[in-house]
This record gives C-alpha cells, structure tokens and sequence, in this order.
C-alpha cells in the first residue's frame, strides 16, 4: 500500500484523507497545502488498485479490507506524530470506507468529514451508532452519482452530523470551483474540533 504524508510546522492536527473510486492520493496536493497552511497534516493513501497501490486497476477489494488499511495508515500518523488530535475524511468510496472504519473503531478519531457520500452508505445511518465525534458532510446540490437527497436522509439519522450543501456544485467538491471555500470549511470544522 502507497500513502502521502504533506507534513506542516507545528501541527494542530492531523487527517487521514481516503480518495474516491479513480482517483489516488496524488490528486489531492492543493488541498492538503491548503491544509498545511492552517496546521494540518495530512496523510492521505491509494487504495487498492489506485495510484501507486497494487491490486488490479479500479478493483479495490471490499469496503471492509479497505478500512482496515485505513486504520493502519491512521496508525502510522499516531506513531509519526504522538498526541497529535486525528481527523479522518473521505470523498465517495473514500465516505463509505471511513463509515466502515468508524464502524470498526468508534472512539478512534476526533473528527470526521464526508463528501460525496454514495447512496449505499447513505443507507445506513445506524453505521455510525457508537461514534462521538463530531460528523460534517460536505455535498454539492447537483451530484448525480450520489444524489444529495441520500445525505440529506443520512444525516437527518445521524445527531452528531452536520451537513453543508453547495449550490452549483457536483460530486467531487474538491475538484470544482467551490474547492476553496469546502476546504475553508472543512479545515475550521477540524480545528474547532480539537481545540478546547
């Protein structure tokens, strides 16, 4: 397995960042130095199949396999960083891993950012039963692969979520021309979740 790790000085925080279907960690430098510039870090990895992560092209492997690695790169920033407050995100396949990683760890994260989140994992809101961190779901009014109707519901379901809706935006948030103000937004949620 491939991860990038974008460190800063003096971090407030740190995020385990998990790509969507496509796509691989490579794609997501602006928005980790946009992070950076804020306090924090970023560790993002290739699922499998992705970028510079072997298995067949496209074919990650099931959603469970692919939380179980992302815990282990979580793993990897406590151990990099020790006592440094941990967010995890995801974009689409990205969302319902860090759903599934939340199932499997509750207590693990300080904070957890959705976007795009796919109708499957809108489906199930109990997913997250246990988890006390604070939820924001971030999704564009106009996603056709994952209409905004399933995060809606899937959040209505959840008390700890809190979901922005963009106007005029689609499905990969941080690829369209409201990136700037989703990562303004996602990097205040994470820094007023882990400061006192």
């Amino acid at each position: 397995m491939h991860y990038r790790h974008w460190s800063c000085p003096d971090p407030v925080a740190g995020l385990v960042f998990l790509h969507g279907m496509g796509q691989h960690a490579g794609h997501y430098h602006r928005f980790a130095r946009a992070l950076g510039a804020g306090g924090i870090e970023m560790w993002a990895l290739d699922h499998v199949g992705h970028g510079l992560s072997e298995g067949g092209p496209g074919d990650p492997g099931p959603v469970a396999d692919l939380a179980a690695n992302a815990l282990q790169l979580a793993a990897i920033a406590e151990s990099e960083r020790p006592g440094l407050p941990l967010a995890i995100m995801g974009h689409s396949l990205g969302a319902a891993t860090t759903i599934a990683a939340l199932a499997m760890q509750p207590d693990r994260f300080a904070a957890v950012v959705l976007c795009g989140l796919p109708r499957a994992a809108a489906a199930n809101p109990g997913a997250v039963e246990g988890v006390r961190a604070p939820i924001l779901v971030v999704h564009g009014v106009d996603d056709r692969l994952a209409p905004i109707d399933g995060a809606r519901s899937w959040t209505a379901g959840v008390p700890a979520a809190d979901l922005r809706e963009y106007e005029d935006a689609g499905h990969d948030l941080l690829h369209e021309p409201v990136h700037r103000r989703v990562t303004s937004d996602v990097a205040a949620f994470i820094l007023g979740s882990v400061r006192p």
